[in-house]
C-alpha cells in the first residue's frame, strides 16, 4: 500500500512540474508572438520610409523615365509555427 501512495506522489509532482512548464512556455510563446508582430510592424513601416526616399522626383537628369524599385528580399513570408528549436 505504502508503494501506491509514494506513486501516487510522485505522478502528482510530475504533473504539476509539467503544468508549470506549460505555463512558463506559454507565456515565453506570448513574448514571442508579440515581439514578431511588433518586427513586421516596424519592417514595414521602415521599408515605407526607404521607399519615399529612394523615390526619384521625375526621372533622372538623363530624362530617362523613372523604372519601379524591386522589393529587398523578395518578401518571403516565414509563418511562426514553422519556427522550431
Amino acid at each position: 500500500m505504502t508503494v501506491h501512495w509514494l506513486l501516487t506522489g510522485v505522478a502528482l509532482l510530475l504533473a504539476l512540474g509539467a503544468f508549470v512548464r506549460t505555463r512558463r512556455q506559454n507565456k515565453r510563446l506570448e513574448r514571442l508572438t508579440e515581439s514578431y508582430w511588433e518586427l513586421r510592424y516596424e519592417h514595414s513601416q521602415l521599408r515605407a520610409q526607404l521607399g519615399r526616399l529612394e523615390t526619384p522626383a521625375a526621372g533622372d537628369a538623363a530624362g530617362q523615365p523613372e523604372t519601379p524599385m524591386r522589393p529587398v528580399g523578395g518578401g518571403a513570408y516565414i509563418p511562426l509555427s514553422s519556427l522550431k528549436r
